[in-house]
């Protein structure tokens, strides 16, 4: 059975804006919102001692500025240079190509060095703090890719998937959605639907890791641990995805027919996670300490 996606990837049409809201921003603001919720939880646990909600707050507005840089800046690195040289406005034009998770984790993780070196916390026990708060985030992320009708996958070459109007050929390709809902309703679009693989990113980045890395960190780990899990997860996920999606036209396979860029930023990942997990072998504990009242504090330092 396939699916034709006609969702309007605007959630509210303002008559003053053209460009309304998408429901990919939506998606961002529930990702950051999650991370700030779940952290304040971890905060008041005693999860990062040394460390109240204000200072948090400052380390997501760190991570909030990191994702938002960095994952541009990396999606013109890794996927747009040849735009970028011929037009330096283009790392402002998000509309004419998205976002890099490669380079929102080098962002975030440029952050976190800044606010940890400010605070003088070791820079991995602020990344393992992070770790287990950043696949909501990539799962609301792939939600909103598929609901935007990007980024999607390879044809299934069976009677199932999404039929997604962007990727038709002519002359499905710029119908009306009316035409296209009844050319689908006749069976003359099934051949063109493709694996939703938005969606088993947000099921694997998101929904799985989120599940692992909560549930490992339920505990205090050594020093490296979760973000190393964190790294070997995510880059492993993104690697075996990238089999059924459909790689950048701009790009194509980089080598035997089948090797994406994506899957190629994933192998450093993968070494990384395997390293700190080692690394964590030999590594410290974080205590739990929850951090004082203001005026418990001051009473104590008297």
């Amino acid at each position: 059975m396939t699916w034709l996606h006609a969702i309007d990837p605007l959630a509210v049409r303002l008559p003053f804006w053209p460009y309304g809201i998408h429901w990919y921003g939506i998606m961002y603001v529930l990702g950051f919102g999650f991370a700030l919720w779940w952290g304040n939880r971890r905060v008041r646990a005693g999860r990062l001692p040394g460390v109240d909600e204000e200072g948090f707050g400052d380390l997501i507005f760190h991570g909030m500025l990191g994702v938002i840089v960095g994952g541009r800046l990396g999606y013109v690195l890794f996927y747009g240079m040849e735009h970028a040289l011929a037009d330096p406005l283009y790392v402002l034009k998000i509309n004419e190509g998205g976002m890099s998770f490669h380079g929102g984790l080098l962002g975030v993780m440029a952050g976190a060095w800044l606010w940890s070196r400010k605070r003088r916390l070791h820079y991995f026990d602020t990344m393992d703090f992070l770790a287990p708060l950043v696949p909501a985030g990539l799962g609301f992320g792939r939600l909103g890719n598929f609901i935007g009708g990007e980024l999607w996958g390879k044809p299934t070459g069976g009677d199932w998937g999404v039929v997604f109007p962007a990727a038709l050929p002519q002359p499905w390709y710029g119908m009306p959605l009316d035409a296209l809902r009844e050319a689908h309703a006749s069976g003359a679009l099934d051949a063109y639907a493709r694996h939703p693989s938005q969606l088993y990113q947000a099921a694997l980045e998101g929904l799985v890791m989120a599940v692992v890395l909560l549930w490992y960190s339920r505990r205090p780990r050594p020093r490296y641990a979760v973000a190393g899990l964190f790294a070997i997860l995510y880059g492993l996920f993104r690697f075996l995805v990238e089999f059924v999606r459909v790689p950048d036209a701009d790009i194509g396979y980089l080598a035997f027919g089948w090797l994406t860029m994506g899957q190629v930023l994933s192998l450093p990942l993968l070494a990384v996670g395997a390293v700190l997990l080692w690394l964590s072998r030999s590594a410290p504990t974080l205590p739990v300490v929850p951090p004082q009242p203001a005026a418990d504090a001051a009473k104590a330092a008297g």
